[in-house]
C-alpha cells in the first residue's frame, strides 16, 4: 500500500487494490482487464465502457496507485489520471452504445454492449474480465463484482477512461446542439437540462426511451446546426 493509500485506509475509507486481479490470476487466468462504464442515468449522450489491463506488478511510486472511483475524484484528477492510465496500463480500450441502440435495446442491453465493444477494443485481448456491478459479459469469461469500483484496482481505472471519454464527448455535443448546457450536464437530467427540453424539446442524441424525454418528444424536434452558430428548431408536425 502507498502513503496516499495508507492515508485513506487510516481514516476508515476503502480504496482500490490488486487483490481481485490477484485472485484470478490463482485461477490459472493471466491477462485479466477490469471494465466499467459511464453514462447509464443521463437523459442525453451514449453510454461509454472502458477497459483496462493493468501491469501484474505496480511499482510504489507508480501514479496508477492514485487510481479511484471516477466519482470520488475532480475533473481535473479524472484528466490528470487519465493521461497515466494511458501510458502505464498494458492495454487500454473503450466502447459505446449510442442514443439510438439506448432506445432500441434498452440501457441495460445497450451498457452490456458497450462494455463488449470496449474489450475487443483492446490491443492484447484479456481472458478474463473483472466487471462492474451484478452482470458478465459473455464474450469473455468474466466475474461481476458488486461496487468493484471502489475495490478493484483495474475496475476503478476502467470507470476513469470511461468517465473521462464521455465527458469530453458531452462537451463536443454542446457544440452541435448548444442550448441544453450538455457541456456542464453532461446529460444528465438537472433543472436547468430539463428547462431546456421544455422550451426547445429533445435533439437528435436524446434518448427517447427515458420517460422525461418522451413527455417533451411529441412536441418539438431539434433540427442540428452545422455550422455551430444557432439554434434552430422545428416543431413536429
Amino acid at each position: 500500500m502507498n502513503r496516499a493509500s495508507r492515508r485513506l485506509f487510516e481514516r476508515g475509507e476503502r480504496v482500490p487494490d490488486l487483490k481481485q486481479e490477484r485472485r484470478v490470476r490463482q485461477m490459472g487466468f493471466n491477462v485479466i482487464a477490469g471494465v466499467d462504464e459511464a453514462g447509464r442515468g443521463p437523459l442525453a449522450g451514449p453510454v461509454v465502457a472502458g477497459a483496462v489491463i493493468l501491469p501484474e506488478f505496480i511499482g510504489k511510486g507508480s501514479g496508477l496507485w492514485r487510481i479511484r472511483d471516477s466519482k470520488k475524484l475532480s475533473s481535473s484528477e479524472r484528466e490528470e489520471l487519465f493521461e497515466i492510465i494511458m501510458q502505464e496500463s498494458v492495454a487500454v480500450g473503450a466502447g459505446e452504445a449510442d442514443s439510438q441502440e439506448i432506445d432500441r435495446l434498452n440501457i441495460f442491453q445497450a451498457t452490456l454492449l458497450a462494455m463488449e465493444r470496449a474489450v475487443m477494443s483492446l490491443s492484447v485481448q484479456p481472458d478474463f474480465c473483472l466487471v462492474d456491478g451484478i452482470r458478465r459479459i459473455d464474450s469473455v469469461p468474466s466475474q461481476a463484482i458488486k461496487k468493484g469500483d471502489l475495490i478493484c484496482l483495474s475496475i476503478s481505472a476502467a470507470s476513469i477512461i470511461a468517465k473521462v471519454i464521455r465527458d469530453r464527448k458531452m462537451k463536443e455535443f454542446e457544440k452541435i446542439y448548444p442550448g441544453y448546457g450538455f457541456a456542464e450536464n453532461k446529460g444528465y437530467a438537472t433543472a436547468e437540462h430539463r428547462r431546456a427540453l421544455l422550451e426547445l424539446g429533445p435533439c437528435p442524441i436524446h434518448r427517447l426511451s427515458f420517460e422525461p424525454v418522451r413527455l417533451c418528444a411529441d412536441r418539438f424536434v431539434c433540427i442540428p446546426n452545422k455550422e455551430v452558430s444557432e439554434k434552430r428548431v422545428e416543431r413536429w408536425k
